[in-house]
C-alpha cells in the first residue's frame, strides 16, 4: 500500500470517484444519515464541492492524500484551513474491499503530519455517530471530544461527534473550549 498526494488529473479523478462512493456509503446507513446527507450535500452541492477540491485542498491551504493497493486506488482524505492555525480534516474514506487494510490509519497519519509541517497548531474534524469505526480510530490517534466548532444545521445536531488534536508541542491536550 502506498499513500500519495494526487497531483495528476487521474489521480484526482480518483480521489472524486471515492468521494462519491463516501457519500453513496452514507446513504447506506441509517435513515437520519440519509436525511443529513440529502440536506447538507444534496448532488448539485456535492459536484460543486468535489469541483473545487484542487483550490480548497491543495497547498498552501490544504492537503489531500490518496491511499492506493497494487496500485488501485483503495482511500483517501483531504484537508483544509478552517482558520488561522488551524485545519479541519474531511472525507476520509477506505472503500468497502480494503477496510481492514489499514488504509484509514496510514490516511491519517499521512495528513496529520502534513499539517503538523505546514504549522498548523490543530486539528479538527467530525464524523457521523453510526461511523463508530471512525471514532475509534480518531480517539487512538490522539484527537480528542469536543464541542461543535462551527454552526451546524439543526438536522444534524445529535448526529455528529466532533474531534481536536493538538499539533502543539508544549500541549499533550486539546483546547475543548471552543
Amino acid at each position: 500500500m502506498s499513500i500519495i498526494k494526487p497531483e495528476t488529473p487521474d489521480q484526482l479523478d480518483a480521489v472524486r470517484r471515492l468521494c462519491w462512493e463516501y457519500r453513496d456509503f452514507l446513504l447506506t446507513l441509517d435513515e437520519r444519515s440519509v436525511q443529513i446527507v440529502q440536506a447538507v450535500y444534496p448532488q448539485e452541492k456535492y459536484a460543486r464541492v468535489l469541483e473545487a477540491i484542487e483550490t480548497d485542498h491543495m497547498p498552501p491551504s490544504g492537503g489531500m492524500r490518496l491511499a492506493l493497493l497494487n496500485e488501485q486506488p483503495i482511500g483517501c482524505g483531504m484537508f483544509h484551513t478552517l482558520e488561522p492555525g488551524v485545519a479541519e480534516i474531511k472525507r476520509v474514506y477506505v472503500n468497502e474491499q480494503a477496510r481492514g487494510t489499514g488504509a484509514g490509519c496510514a490516511i491519517m497519519l499521512s495528513l496529520i503530519e502534513q499539517c503538523r509541517s505546514d504549522g498548523f497548531e490543530y486539528i479538527r474534524m467530525d464524523t457521523g455517530k453510526p461511523l463508530e469505526a471512525a471514532t475509534q480510530l480518531y480517539l487512538s490517534l490522539g484527537f480528542q471530544l469536543r464541542d461543535a466548532y462551527s454552526d451546524l444545521p439543526e438536522i444534524v445536531e445529535g448526529h455528529l461527534l466532533f474531534f481536536e488534536m493538538s499539533l502543539r508541542p508544549d500541549q499533550s491536550g486539546s483546547d475543548t473550549k471552543g
